[in-house]
């Protein structure tokens, strides 16, 4: 056909007209979509898939126009014009267009709303598809040192931490916790991944330059989930507008987020924690240490966080986030390691309570009051206020809901134990943490298979957690009723893991390596565990009173006595002073038991029972009730132990008492043979809840 024909033709035939409604009409819809579905949290792929239709549909609609003559008055087909007539529609070719579009829109619409109205958050070892992640979602990366001083990189966590903790004030984020984020390069290479691990659609990285009174941040802020750049920034300020940075940072993400933000949001944005640049950067030095152990539970680097933070306080005494932390830090220190004294737990309230006064909405300052009733006293429901109202201030801070969660597994209300540690989960994803104490929720409630994956994939964000470690060997165990199992994992984990004593009976006397061996018999290793392990770097007393209990069970009756003398001086000491120690007093009821002093060890056990029975605390009560069935059972009381243990089979105590363990564990030989005993092996334990 000649060109100017063809030209012609397509006139005719308004194939102009329709590629130009077709083009006015895809343009409006492309716009609605970009401009709509963000305000309803659609996902981008719906977005996409209606470009992709209108660019798909431009040549059909093409096709159709030179096909059929498309006319304000109908369709007319090419080769019948009569036909054309007879079947004629009333309306424009364009609206036929249009019509087409919208139903698409629509549907679209509608699809997408449904899927994100039922997303739901990935299953351990799962990871987040596009779908499931929330448009206004966050993790902030960690920030690069780039200061020629290489020790400035608490300064870089701290500017991280800082930004990080200003956006978790917005309701409408999520962000997720610097814990999981902490495991991540400050560039990661697969920004993808990153993007389905922590269930996020967004990422901040960035870099910290400090030199002298000067400090440079750069930041980026990607969208993870195409590995696309949405911004970047570099600040170069004095350092004092150190604070100034963060807040402009954390509200530039928070616009581009479309967050929306409360007046006191928009107020804790722009606030800073103090105006003496000097004590926020002694305080930063005490928030790197205090990270550090909460990891390696040493009580050293609990002391020089608190030395960090006094030094702080000293320069601006009404710095109540430095108070806060400080505070929190004695009382962790007091619940992970070494107990305080009683004046020492005191005045880690005062100090609590000054921040609360100086800064009654600080999130922080309510945790450090809560921590105050909770680990100073067991005092549950003011401890329970204080966590809820700092999650109120504070909607992402997931260490309030752990704190939740685990005040209810001591309350034994283990649904909601449940429930809040997986809400936990979700705001941070890969703290192995929470992963291990989901893991111990389980072992509790004698769900071996659970518990069992539950450890593993802690494991796998972190290869030493220790809480992890050892769920993964009671719930092997359990599982499988052999003690080589354990045993066998116990050989794949790192050397120098951090397996420390913990809250069981007497397994929280020999530590859990210990505890490994004496289940498979294998008595020499147990003391090998003793003198090589973390028992042996901890508290002499603790090492002779395993050595004491290991030698007990292996039958040399004379190594346990002069272990246990050497023992029993130390404790006697260290329980004057600190009367309520548990794993002192677990520790001295075994040391009596290998003196032969019977009728001190079984009272030294029913006083530790009395002063917290499972009915007060239903994790540390149970691990009581089972020490003193173990020490009635060591004396050959079976008609006092059979009881005992009864009551633990029923009620969620398989950290402690399981059938499997009852079967295997030496601890029982003594009456191993009594009627009483053998039928609680026949008897259904309680798996719940």
């Amino acid at each position: 056909m000649n060109p100017r024909n063809l030209f012609a033709e397509l006139k005719r035939r308004n194939v102009y007209k329709v590629a130009i409604a077709y083009a006015v009409v895809g343009w409006l819809l492309v716009q609605i979509t970009t401009q709509v579905f963000p305000i309803f949290e659609i996902p981008n792929w719906a977005s996409r898939l209606i470009v992709l239709a209108i660019i798909i549909g431009f040549p059909i609609a093409l096709v159709m126009a030179w096909a059929f003559e498309l006319t304000p008055e109908g369709i007319k087909r090419t080769e019948d014009v009569d036909l054309a007539k007879q079947s004629r529609k009333k309306f424009h070719a364009w609206i036929y267009i249009v019509v087409v579009g919208v139903i698409v829109s629509i549907g679209l619409f509608f699809l997408s709303r449904h899927t994100v109205g039922n997303k739901t958050t990935p299953g351990l070892g799962e990871t987040a598809t596009g779908s499931s992640i929330p448009q206004k979602s966050i993790a902030v990366l960690p920030f690069e040192n780039l200061s020629d001083d290489k020790g400035a990189a608490y300064f870089a966590d701290g500017i991280q931490d800082e930004i990080l903790t200003k956006l978790a004030s917005i309701a409408d984020l999520k962000v997720i916790s610097r814990t999981s984020t902490a495991k991540y390069k400050s560039k990661p290479e697969d920004l993808k991944t990153v993007s389905q691990q922590l269930g996020v659609a967004t990422v901040l990285e960035g870099s910290v330059q400090k030199a002298a009174d000067k400090v440079r941040v750069n930041v980026q802020f990607i969208d993870a989930r195409a590995d696309s750049h949405l911004w970047a920034k570099t600040y170069d300020r004095d350092m004092k507008d150190v604070f100034a940075i963060q807040s402009e940072i954390a509200q530039e993400i928070a616009d581009s987020l479309q967050a929306k933000l409360s007046p006191a949001e928009a107020t804790k944005l722009a606030t800073a924690p103090t105006k003496d640049t000097a004590a926020y950067d002694l305080f930063l030095k005490g928030e790197f240490e205090q990270r550090i152990a909460n990891s390696t539970f040493r009580p050293e680097s609990f002391d020089q966080a608190a030395r960090w933070y006094k030094e702080a306080i000293a320069r601006d005494p009404n710095f109540a986030l430095a108070i806060a932390q400080l505070a929190i830090c004695q009382l962790r220190r007091h619940w992970l390691t070494d107990p305080l004294s009683e004046a020492e737990v005191m005045e880690a309230g005062r100090l609590a309570k000054q921040a609360l006064t100086l800064a009654p909405d600080l999130p922080e300052a309510h945790v450090a009051v809560g921590l105050f009733h909770y680990y100073g006293f067991r005092d549950y429901e003011p401890a329970l206020t204080e966590f809820q109202r700092a999650l109120e201030l504070r909607p992402n801070y997931s260490l309030a809901l752990q704190f939740i969660a685990f005040v209810h597994r001591r309350q034994g209300k283990w649904d909601r134990t449940l429930d809040e540690l997986k809400k936990s989960i979700d705001q941070d994803p890969r703290d192995p943490y929470v992963q291990g104490g989901l893991a111990e929720t389980y072992v509790f409630l004698r769900r071996w298979k659970e518990a069992e994956d539950t450890a593993r994939h802690a494991l796998t964000i972190d290869p030493h957690e220790a809480t992890a470690m050892r769920m993964l060997l009671l719930s092997s165990l359990n599982r499988t009723g052999s003690a080589q199992e354990p045993l066998r994992l116990l050989a794949t984990f790192p050397p120098d893991d951090l397996l420390l004593p913990n809250t069981g009976m007497f397994d929280m006397v020999i530590g859990t390596r210990g505890e490994a061996f004496v289940l498979g018999r294998d008595f020499k290793a147990a003391l090998r565990a003793c003198e090589t392990g973390t028992v042996a770097t901890t508290n002499e007393w603790q090492r002779f009173a395993a050595k004491a209990g290991i030698r007990l069970l292996a039958g040399d009756v004379a190594g346990a006595q002069s272990d246990a003398e050497k023992a029993r001086d130390l404790l006697e000491v260290r329980l004057r002073e600190q009367p309520n120690d548990f794993r002192s007093l677990r520790a001295l009821s075994w040391v009596y038991l290998a003196l032969d002093r019977k009728a001190d060890a079984i009272n030294i056990a029913r006083h530790t029972l009395e002063l917290l029975p499972p009915e007060k605390d239903a994790v540390l009560g149970s691990g009581n009730l089972a020490a003193l069935a173990e020490i009635q059972a060591q004396t050959g009381a079976a008609t006092e132990a059979v009881p005992n243990l009864k009551k633990l089979l029923s009620i969620p105590a398989g950290e402690t008492i399981s059938i499997a363990r009852l079967k295997i564990d030496p601890v029982w030989d003594p009456i191993r043979n009594d009627p009483g005993f053998q039928e609680l092996l026949t008897m259904k334990e309680y798996v719940g809840p």
